[in-house]
C-alpha cells in the first residue's frame, strides 16, 4: 500500500471548520497507515506528520485531486480508499475504484449510510469476482472491468 484516501468522518468527528488544530484523529500518536494519508475535506487544515510514517494531508479540491495525489505518493503502488461510505459511494460513481473488497460480518449494529443505494453497479462496469463466506465473515470482491475496445476496422 503507498497511499490511503479518507473522508473527512473517518479522520474524526470534528464537522465544519477547524476549531481545535489539536485533534489528530481516532488513532492516537501512532496511526494503523504507515504511509501519507488524504483525507477529503471542505475545511484547509496543514499536514500532520505521525509516529510510524502517517502524514494526514487535507484535501479541499475535491475526489479527483485526492486521487492524484495519492497516487504521486504512492509512487505505483496501491492507493487504498478507506471510507467512509459517501466516499465511497463517490469514487464508485466516478467509475475510480478498480477493486472492491467487501466484508460482512453477522453482527447487528442498527443504522447507517447505505453503500449501494441508488448506485447501478453493473451499469458502471463492476462484477463480482469474488466470494468467500465463513462462518465469521463473508467476502465479496467486485471488479471494474476494463472499458471495451471499438471494433478495429480492416484496411
Amino acid at each position: 500500500m503507498g497511499a490511503w484516501i479518507l473522508g473527512r468522518n473517518m479522520f474524526g468527528p470534528i464537522r465544519g471548520p477547524w476549531s481545535d488544530e489539536a485533534w489528530k484523529g481516532w488513532w492516537g500518536d501512532t496511526p494503523p497507515y504507515h504511509v501519507p494519508v488524504f483525507v477529503l475535506t471542505h475545511h484547509a487544515r496543514n499536514p500532520i506528520e505521525m509516529k510510524g510514517g502517517t502524514t494526514f494531508h487535507f484535501v479541499t479540491e475535491g475526489i479527483h485531486a485526492a486521487l492524484q495525489r495519492a497516487k504521486k505518493a504512492a509512487n505505483h503502488q496501491d492507493v487504498r480508499i478507506g471510507g467512509g461510505v459517501a466516499t465511497i459511494r463517490q469514487y464508485l460513481q466516478a467509475r475510480l475504484i478498480d477493486e472492491l473488497h467487501l466484508v460482512a460480518r453477522p453482527i447487528l449494529l442498527g443504522s447507517g449510510e447505505h453503500l449501494f443505494t441508488g448506485i447501478d453497479m453493473p451499469a458502471l462496469g463492476y462484477q463480482r469476482t469474488e466470494h468467500v463466506s465463513t462462518e465469521l465473515a463473508t467476502h465479496v470482491v467486485l471488479t471494474k472491468n476494463a472499458p471495451k475496445e471499438p471494433p478495429r476496422k480492416d484496411s
